[in-house]
């Protein structure tokens, strides 16, 4: 599979009079002139002349202090820069390292740099240099830079190179794959060759055999292995790394030593046919064009995870299980993750988000929990992530979306497994208190204020023993604003919580504030969801007006008493299960505003006025109909 570019655009950069121009022209024209003008317009270098098959734009550069602004658009604009010195002009090598390099950084342009020593007939044949000693330190120094290669325009010799370098070094690139400085494969690169030699390992004896290292080459080459030459291969690797190679075949440090090998000796594009093949970029993550497309949904649908999919999830658990102990350490999910980029649950949203054993283990529930979530908020990522663990099922048949919000509203019935619930409240009402519960997590007296993307989730059983996913949503008092200034902001929720302190009077007044806001983004936005009241820390004394205050906004805005829960005595008073219950129950519960009802009535009156109209012109067409009829059999007569 090759590199998903039309091109590769290389501009070349240096002090005047290193020979960037006569580079050019005679990487161009395949020989030298003798006067070039002093910027080069475009210059392309076809297709042919490369083993990918794709072309090099060059973009030569002026030397100049008044093109300076020049240099610096065409650097940002590059895919590799070719940076040029003049063998016979030491100072130029010198201004490499104390200016252009620096400079390159400064301009954070990220891109790999080839050194190009130019005029190389013309350094003096009585003071040679050691290339590797004079530019080891700077290559150390700036491991941005590729390669360094000194060539001749006049004499032609390695010009045409300066460019393959270049090209390679961005069709190719040496970063993403092996860390110079310790001499390693990437870990990223580890766990994508894992990844791959499992896929291969067809039998899963830890091994690949002679048949499935030749479907390997195959595959990725299109082409087979003699048996002299799988020979040879064994023997190297059993030379250097003796547990590379057992009595089944290539074992996994054997593969991962091999891809070493061709990295340190410079060939790397057979490592990157190999990810390719596989479906991987340049940041060694599976392109987005090799997962299945999902398919468009409206922003108050959700995605959930299949039958199939769950079914693969806790096998996958039960694999690497590897103590059989009902629940995953954290040496256990890194493992489980070792053939994916990195864990994905290791930060925000996910990091805190599920429940664990007293030793910090994840059982079952907890794991499929994370899944559920991961699907919900980021169904590609999640789709992605079963991929890198390998599911082998069709991709399109791991999740299910479900129906419009709007519709279930209508049919006042929900076929959704897993409910979102946006918590809202004011500081220190005890929203953090809940999320934590909710997970298990004892109560703390002082809790830190949490950052917009805590969420904790669970399932909570039902009646008939029933299981629904539930994820809580922590919005902070301070960005509800902004929060829902988007239309589609409620169109992910399918049920709101307001807490409220019970002994503050304050606390209950911002939150039905609150309350109110939701409800009018819902009627604004057509995303009207059900609003639940809860009284949290009712250990407190209630401030004298709080019964009746709440029975007040509950008749006002339509929706149920207040849920009265004490976390710090762990009496929750089956809070998570009516919540859930709320969502299910998709059409009670929506809060109304005044303003909301008044449009209500006034569409109740415009449809009635409609309906009557209708029947009236009915009737009308009806009677006269009728007339016309009797006119006429009175004439026929």
């Amino acid at each position: 599979m090759a590199c998903h570019r039309s091109f590769v655009r290389v501009v070349v950069v240096g002090d005047a009079g290193t020979g960037k121009s006569s580079l050019i022209a005679a990487a161009a024209t395949d020989e030298f002139l003798e006067t070039v003008v002093s910027v080069l317009p475009e210059t392309v270098l076809p297709a042919e002349y490369y083993p990918d098959g794709i072309p090099v734009k060059i973009i030569d550069t002026p030397s100049s202090l008044e093109g300076k602004a020049r240099v610096e658009e065409e650097l940002l604009l590059a895919d590799a820069v070719v940076l040029t010195y003049a063998c016979d002009q030491p100072e130029t090598l010198i201004r490499l390292e104390n200016y252009w390099l620096p400079e390159i950084r400064r301009l954070k342009a990220n891109i790999p740099v080839v050194l190009a020593g130019c005029m190389l007939d013309l350094r003096d044949e009585h003071y040679p240099i050691n290339l590797e000693l004079v530019m080891g330190p700077i290559m150390q120094q700036f491991r941005e830079i590729e390669t360094c290669i000194e060539c001749s325009a006049a004499n032609l010799v390695q010009v045409a190179e300066v460019f393959y370098y270049a090209q390679k070094a961005v069709l190719h690139p040496t970063a993403p794959l092996f860390d110079q400085e310790s001499q390693s494969l990437r870990p990223r690169c580890i766990r994508a060759l894992k990844r791959i030699f499992v896929l291969c390992d067809h039998d899963m004896d830890s091994a690949l055999n002679d048949d499935e290292l030749n479907k390997f080459q195959v595959k990725c080459f299109n082409a087979p292995l003699s048996p002299s030459e799988i020979e040879d291969v064994k023997r190297v690797v059993n030379e250097k790394v003796p547990e590379g190679i057992n009595h089944r075949g290539l074992t996994l440090k054997g593969f991962l030593y091999l891809h070493a090998v061709f990295i340190e000796k410079g060939r790397l594009e057979t490592t990157w046919t190999v990810l390719r093949e596989f479906g991987y970029n340049d940041e060694l993550e599976l392109q987005k064009e090799n997962l299945p497309a999902l398919s468009e949904r409206a922003p108050n649908q959700s995605v959930e995870l299949t039958t199939a999919a769950l079914d693969f999830l806790k096998g996958i658990f039960s694999l690497f299980d590897s103590n059989k102990d009902g629940a995953l350490q954290d040496s256990e999910l890194d493992e489980l993750f070792s053939t994916a980029p990195e864990n994905p649950w290791d930060e925000a949203p996910y990091d805190d988000s599920v429940e664990r054993t007293e030793q910090g283990d994840l059982e079952l529930s907890a794991f499929i929990s994370q899944w559920v979530l991961m699907t919900l908020l980021d169904p590609a990522q999640s789709l992605a992530y079963l991929s890198y663990l390998g599911y082998t099922g069709d991709p399109a048949t791991a999740f299910r979306v479900s129906r419009k919000r709007s519709l279930d509203v209508k049919k006042k019935h929900t076929d959704r497994h897993v409910f979102q619930c946006f918590v809202f409240g004011p500081k220190n009402a005890g929203k953090s208190a809940l999320l934590s519960s909710f997970v298990g997590r004892p109560f703390r007296n002082n809790y830190e204020i949490t950052s917009s993307q805590c969420y904790t989730v669970n399932s909570v059983e039902q009646r008939g023993g029933i299981k629904k996913t539930l994820i809580l949503h922590e919005i902070q008092e301070d960005n509800v604003k902004e929060f829902l200034s988007s239309k589609d902001s409620l169109a992910a929720c399918d049920v709101a919580v307001f807490v409220y302190e019970s002994s503050d009077e304050y606390s209950l007044k911002r939150a039905s504030e609150l309350l109110m806001d939701v409800a009018r983004e819902g009627e604004e936005s057509g995303y009207g969801v059900p609003c639940l009241l809860i009284s949290a820390k009712s250990d407190s004394q209630s401030y004298l007006k709080e019964i009746k205050e709440t029975k007040m906004i509950s008749q006002a805005m339509k929706i149920g008493a207040p849920i009265h829960i004490n976390v710090k005595e762990n009496n929750m008073n089956g809070v998570f299960r009516k919540i859930v219950n709320a969502a299910e129950q998709c059409h009670l519960n929506i809060p109304e505003t005044e303003q909301g009802r008044n449009k209500k009535h006034y569409r109740q009156l415009v449809n009635r006025s409609l309906i009557v109209a209708s029947v009236g012109a009915a009737v009308a067409i009806t009677l006269t109909a009728y007339r016309t009829y009797a006119i006429k059999k009175a004439a026929s007569s």
